[in-house]
């Protein structure tokens, strides 16, 4: 019989087993992860640790520019699934205890989901923490996120007073993780070297916990741009720790990553990285309550249609182990855990 432990406190989540432990700060996000030693870095967990859950597939854009150039969900206005909250709820019911954090998917200005707060509030009184990605919040919507969320991400596009001033208002209203992000592309590689001078000496950036490095999937609108070589991401990286700023990435740049700080002295950082967690640590639910590996993987070969969580008797034995799930884990951990679909 497996041996396992699962603490639920209002500051902490823990899980303890044989194979794999965690521990986990409801306040500031931070996760320690270990296998059967303390030395042991686990590929898989029994249960999706974090989880990103699509409420709406709406989105009208920044300011009056109208959508994002480059969104890979090519999501519009008027068109497109918005989750209400009975779907949501009965999402939630399913997961997992040790989950510990859901990273909604919403439009820029959380305006196509009227839902949207009543549902971060039931996932965190269910003792999920909330976190979202946003773009142009007024500062009501701003202070509604700071009472509800652990972090937010605001994504930075081509106008930097829009992202500057959405990041002010919610740091004034209170949040602490306040992250840019900034997806890296050709096209986009000159906007992000703004940003990152910008950091230094743009008031309004003051209180930014970091920016964030996300790498191009050509999908959707996204099909259009580029990506930039390793060695216009190793730059980058140097030009962040030449400014003094503090940066992450998403998990599809963990290569990239691992391979710029390689021989420097910054290789010790590599104890903080993970590679692609998608179906390994994390899992993907969409605005239709359909589990896929990760939101990149909607619609591609073998995940043309996801699996029903929200009728689902047991997510764990139903979703997480399903063989559909564990054929795309077994594929991505024979890939080092890098990313079989696209070339990021």
């Amino acid at each position: 019989m497996k041996k396992e432990k699962f603490i639920e406190t209002t500051r902490n989540k823990a899980f303890f087993s044989e194979e794999f432990n965690y521990v986990f700060d409801k306040r500031d996000g931070r996760t320690v992860m270990w296998g059967k030693t303390y030395e042991d870095d686990p590929d898989v967990a029994p249960f999706n640790v974090i989880l990103d859950f699509e409420i709406t597939e709406r989105c009208s854009g920044i300011g009056d520019y109208g959508p994002c150039k480059f969104c890979y969900k090519s999501n519009t206005p008027n068109e497109g699934y918005v989750t209400s909250f009975d779907e949501a709820r009965r999402v939630i019911d399913k997961l997992p205890r040790q989950c510990t954090q859901i990273a909604f998917g919403t439009d820029a200005k959380l305006e196509s989901n009227p839902d949207w707060y009543k549902i971060f509030t039931y996932a965190r009184d269910n003792g999920f923490i909330p976190n979202v990605t946003v773009a142009d919040l007024t500062e009501e919507k701003a202070k509604m996120v700071a009472s509800v969320c652990g972090a937010t991400a605001v994504s930075r596009y081509h106008d930097k007073d829009i992202c500057y001033n959405t990041v002010k208002r919610l740091c004034d209203a209170g949040l602490e993780q306040v992250n840019i992000h900034a997806m890296l592309s050709r096209e986009t590689i000159p906007m992000v070297y703004e940003t990152i001078e910008d950091i230094k000496k743009d008031k309004r950036l003051k209180k930014l916990n970091a920016i964030v490095f996300l790498s191009l999937k050509r999908k959707g609108r996204g099909e259009a741009f580029h990506s930039i070589s390793q060695e216009e991401f190793a730059a980058l990286v140097m030009k962040c720790k030449e400014v003094g700023i503090n940066f992450g990435f998403d998990s599809c740049s963990a290569g990239k990553f691992l391979e710029a700080i390689k021989g420097t002295d910054m290789e010790g950082q590599s104890i903080y990285c993970e590679k692609c967690e998608s179906s390994c640590m994390s899992a993907y639910i969409n605005a239709r309550g359909e589990y896929f590996p990760c939101s990149f993987t909607e619609g591609t070969k073998g995940w043309e249609t996801g699996i029903d969580v929200i009728n689902c008797k047991d997510f764990i034995e139903d979703v997480w182990f399903n063989p559909r799930t564990h054929n795309f884990r077994e594929i991505l951990l024979m890939n080092d855990r890098n990313c079989p679909i696209y070339n990021v």
